[in-house]
């Protein structure tokens, strides 16, 4: 083990490592096809979405036709030059991503055989572009989205209802572009690495159907916004026409192909560890569930391991957070932080939890640290541990101690970062 390691720089260090190994300047070139006969349009969404989009401008022929648009994330734009380059709202949507959404149907659905539809998919592509059906509205919407991320259900969850309920989802690009050939290229963020998961799955078949939105929607309680049931209700009696399915003939020419992932993230960060004589170990890259359940469970494993040499644990993948009324401010990662200070019980431990985007929930910061004295400095300072977690204010709880990680837009997005680092006594 490296002399005077610095425990809080060391697991900064891991998760600017885990951010690097998933950026698209990095990951995207060499998957890049050759260009095509005719032209390419680019289209696509998510947070990753400018950087990938100036990325295939940087390797692009100069001579060969290239345009197109993209959306991200406000605050998350690149300059480019010849595609486009929109901002919208994230998680809920708004009317600069549907407009952009309808344009991007538009375009595809221009293309002929020997055009090369090149589509730019990455996590947060959902809300990105984000057209409703006919029938719903964009306020209808964005009151279903909500009201599932305020009940703690899964992206795949969420995903399954939007997919359902929207233009652009669900292979239904791929459908709009099926004269041309398509290509997507994709960062993962969501556990199991499925193209139909991510983004919703623009490009990808939807194994699911409206069905399986309506009990989702069922399962969790959401009432239902004008228009949702009935447009929902008419697909399952066959007078709306659903997603394209598995073996659909509009998928023959469109390939999905996943570029980033989280495995390769969590890979990247342990081997900082291990630059520095830490043995780690990646225990998963695919953990998901409630937050504070997590936590505790992590927290159980750290009091039964019986290593006496300075040891890593690593895991990816997305939790989640039920709220309840009132709430304050904090994503996923710092509530997992917070639980795991309060279930370690004086171990001494470090850790950091972070979202790979920079954005944990809709928060300035990407997570926090959580240091073996967290719970002594915050009786210092009057702050009850406890308290803050029952009122989802974990973002504040961190503030308050200097522990926020905060990195600004990552543009990229391969889920949760977690590291537990014990044995450095």
């Amino acid at each position: 083990m490296s002399p005077g390691l610095d425990p809080r720089a060391l697991l900064l260090d891991s998760f600017h490592a885990a951010v690097a190994a998933a950026d698209p300047a990095r990951v995207l070139p060499p998957h890049l096809p050759n260009p095509p006969q005719g032209r390419t349009l680019v289209v696509g969404g998510g947070k990753a979405a400018a950087s990938m989009a100036a990325t295939v401008e940087a390797h692009w022929p100069a001579d060969a036709p290239l345009s197109g648009l993209v959306v991200t994330r406000y605050q998350h734009s690149l300059p480019t030059r010849r595609i486009e380059v929109v901002e919208a709202s994230h998680p809920l949507p708004d009317g600069r991503g549907e407009a952009a959404a309808l344009r991007m149907l538009e375009m595809a659905g221009q293309l002929g055989k020997d055009d090369l539809l090149l589509a730019l998919i990455s996590g947060g592509g959902s809300s990105l572009l984000a057209a409703p059906v006919e029938g719903i509205s964009l306020k209808a919407l964005r009151q279903v989205t909500k009201a599932l991320l305020h009940a703690g259900a899964t992206i795949q969850d969420i995903n399954t209802v939007r997919k359902h309920l929207m233009q652009l989802s669900g292979g239904r690009l791929a459908q709009a572009a099926q004269n041309a050939q398509g290509l997507a290229l994709i960062i993962s963020d969501v556990v199991g690495d499925d193209p139909t998961h991510i983004a919703s799955g623009p490009c990808a078949p939807d194994p699911t159907t409206c069905v399986d939105a309506l009990d989702r929607l069922k399962h969790f309680g959401i009432p239902l916004p004008a228009g949702i049931g009935q447009y929902l209700e008419a697909c399952v009696d066959g007078h709306r026409s659903d997603t394209p399915k598995p073996g659909d003939p509009c998928f023959a020419r469109m390939q999905n192909r996943i570029i980033a992932t989280a495995h390769d993230s969590l890979s990247a960060a342990r081997r900082v560890f291990e630059q520095h004589g830490i043995r780690a170990m990646v225990l998963s890259e695919c953990v998901n569930g409630d937050a504070r359940s997590i936590a505790q469970q992590h927290a159980a494993l750290v009091q039964a391991c019986t290593s006496t040499q300075p040891l890593a644990l690593i895991t990816g993948g997305e939790t989640t957070v039920a709220l309840s009324a009132p709430h304050g401010r904090g994503g996923r990662n710092t509530e997992y932080l917070l639980a795991l200070s309060l279930a370690m019980q004086g171990l001494p431990a470090w850790a950091i939890a972070c979202d790979t985007d920079g954005i944990d929930g809709s928060e300035d910061n990407a997570g926090a640290i959580m240091s073996p004295d967290t719970l002594i400095r915050a009786q210092a300072q009057d702050l009850s541990a406890s308290n803050y977690l029952d009122m989802h204010d974990s973002y504040s709880f961190f503030s308050h101690l200097g522990d926020l990680v905060q990195t600004g837009p990552t543009r990229t997005n391969v889920n949760d970062y977690r590291a537990v680092l014990i044995g450095l006594n």
